[in-house]
């Protein structure tokens, strides 16, 4: 895991905010410790440190660090949620669409903090309400494409479902395995590898009209 980001500074124990800017303070320096600590090896104590705060401030916003987890990892998931979604619903043309849809993955991946390390590599993933939001989070993404792959081809909803699993599962991979290694390929020219892979497979699925397109 990466080392954390340098520590606020302690003045800040004295500045006044308003609560959701405080909320959000404590949750960046909660991403920080977590994302370099894991879950388990993580403390309260680090986490205000980290926020520049006392510990009565941070539990006044969470009453614990499992709450603090469980609040940082919706907020992440959603936001992938989001990226796909977006990605489906900016273009008509669906060979867009999958590159978007992996891109998305891709940017999500190498966004700063390295959020994802909380959302596919948590040391956590055991507990019920962490595994839930997970998989809420990965439905929304699969049922996101699976709309698009089953208006796109005819085909009924559960094989459009297995499809785009494979895309999504073959976005997460492949952004993961590239992380480390950005400085040999880029970002555009790794996304738009696996994309092709993709589209390949996608766009010869048995159409219901029997056209291959």
């Amino acid at each position: 895991m990466q080392p954390p980001r340098p520590a606020i500074v302690n003045s800040r124990r004295t500045s006044r905010l308003p609560r959701g800017a405080r909320r959000l303070q404590l949750l960046r320096a909660a991403q920080d410790v977590f994302v370099a600590q894991g879950f388990h090896a993580a403390a309260m104590d680090d986490i205000a440190d980290r926020a520049g705060v006392s510990k009565p401030v941070l539990y006044q916003h969470f009453p614990g660090k499992r709450e603090l987890y469980l609040a940082l990892l919706e907020e992440h998931v959603s936001e992938l949620g989001e990226r796909v979604a977006q990605a489906m619903g900016g273009t008509d043309d669906n060979r867009a669409r999958v590159d978007g849809a992996v891109g998305a993955y891709f940017d999500f991946i190498d966004a700063e903090g390295e959020a994802f390390r909380l959302v596919f590599e948590s040391d956590l993933r055991n507990d019920a309400d962490v595994r839930a939001i997970v998989d809420r989070g990965t439905s929304v993404c699969v049922e996101a494409i699976a709309e698009v792959i089953a208006a796109d081809t005819g085909g009924d909803p559960e094989r459009a479902l297995l499809l785009a699993s494979g895309l999504t599962g073959l976005a997460e991979t492949s952004a993961r395995w590239w992380l480390p290694r950005k400085g040999t390929v880029s970002r555009d020219e790794a996304v738009s590898l696996m994309s092709s892979l993709a589209w390949r497979g996608i766009s010869g699925f048995p159409r219901v009209d029997g056209d291959q397109r």
